[in-house]
């Protein structure tokens, strides 16, 4: 699943992600992205840090107290890197972080690991 609020970001990653074969959701706020996560069950979460209504990093927490046990990796995908967004992301709990633009062969070497 990648949550961000640029939809051209979302839409890019999960296209991604379906030429491999692999499910993807976008979702285009945290709000929906805690709605999807409860019928789709993502193994692997994209998290934009800054979106409106909900940051990416309190999607995250929100996310593994949803899920409960479900195994989920879940990365911040950012264009903020400064001492700031690392403490947000390390506050979080993000098992990973990627600064934007993402090169799609980074997200598939993610998609590896999990």
């Amino acid at each position: 699943m990648c949550a961000d609020d640029n939809s051209d970001v979302a839409d890019s990653a999960v296209e991604l992600f379906r030429v491999v074969g692999l499910g993807a959701r976008a979702c285009y706020s945290g709000k929906a992205a805690l709605v999807a996560a409860t019928e789709f069950r993502p193994i692997l979460c994209l998290l934009d840090l800054t979106m409106p209504e909900m940051d990416g990093d309190e999607l995250a927490v929100r996310l593994r107290t949803q899920t409960g046990a479900l195994p989920l990796m879940q990365v911040a995908v950012t264009a903020l890197d400064n001492d700031v967004s690392q403490e947000r992301i390390k506050a979080a709990g993000f098992d990973r972080y990627l600064v934007k633009p993402v090169e799609p062969v980074k997200l598939l070497a993610l998609v590896d690991r999990v």
